[in-house]
């Protein structure tokens, strides 16, 4: 429940103020009154400099968060001028916003749609049977070093240890075993 109402006479200034003197325990009432008050006047700057209605909700809740934000750290320095404060945050917003479509225009000029250029690689189907033959075709060492790192997950010194090799040997052991499997499976290098 809010601590105090807010009176329809309290101006923004002192609105902001309220927010401000909270301190740990944000005051949801005066942030919501806040809200209620600016959200619409951010939302027609907005609309009138960005020309899309999403982009214009974005704003709001960009501008509005970071005002809260920075009343609630102490960190505006006249809370009476609250408004211009949310007018110039509005304003710098909107620029950055520009930039940054600004930006991704002369990118996409420049390289491309990336969704258009980027294709999935087929996914990759394994035969158990064809997997099973190609794991039984390796040397009992070799077997035991790729069960322990893939099936128990165990980092090369561990594989050592319990093999009594050193961690080294077995990242040679485990890359030798890993081009056998791929050869097996008919796996060349360009469909890694």
């Amino acid at each position: 429940m809010p601590r105090n109402p807010i009176p329809s006479s309290l101006d923004d200034g002192a609105l902001a103020r309220r927010i401000a003197e909270s301190g740990a325990v944000p005051d949801s009432a005066a942030e919501m009154e806040l809200y209620r008050r600016f959200a619409p006047r951010v939302r027609l700057y907005g609309l009138r400099h960005l020309r899309d209605p999403h982009a214009a909700a974005d704003l709001v809740q960009q501008v509005l968060l970071m005002t809260l934000a920075r009343l609630r750290a102490g960190k505006v320095r006249q809370p009476e001028r609250i408004a211009s404060f949310v007018l110039g945050a509005s304003r710098m917003t909107v620029l950055e916003m520009r930039r940054g479509n600004w930006r991704r225009e002369v990118l996409l000029e420049k390289w491309g749609d990336a969704a258009e250029a980027f294709e999935a690689p087929e996914p990759l189907v394994l035969a158990p049977e064809r997997l099973t033959g190609c794991l039984e075709a390796l040397s009992e060492r070799e077997r035991s070093v790729v069960a322990l790192s893939f099936f128990a997950d165990k980092q090369a010194d561990e594989v050592g240890a319990e093999l009594a090799i050193s961690a080294g040997n077995v990242r040679v052991i485990r890359h030798r075993a890993l081009a056998r499997l791929r050869a097996c499976m008919g796996m060349g290098e360009d469909e890694q």
